[in-house]
């Protein structure tokens, strides 16, 4: 299965605390943070719920 890396790159100051909770079950923890995770369906949702905090990159298996 394919493998996105998630990239925080705006700030979660004045988010809704809705958004906080979806970027720490992401495992993002800070600004700059990068995370890979598998490309599901439940991991497509969170990103839409917070893409404008986030950037998406697909990586290339090695």
């Amino acid at each position: 299965m394919a493998k996105i890396k998630i990239t925080q790159v705006k700030s979660i100051i004045n988010t809704p605390e809705h958004q906080r909770k979806v970027l720490l079950a992401l495992g993002i923890k800070k600004l700059n943070h990068s995370v890979v995770k598998e490309d599901t369906p439940s991991i497509q949702g969170m990103i839409e719920r917070v893409s404008h905090l986030v950037k998406v990159e697909k990586v290339e298996n090695n």
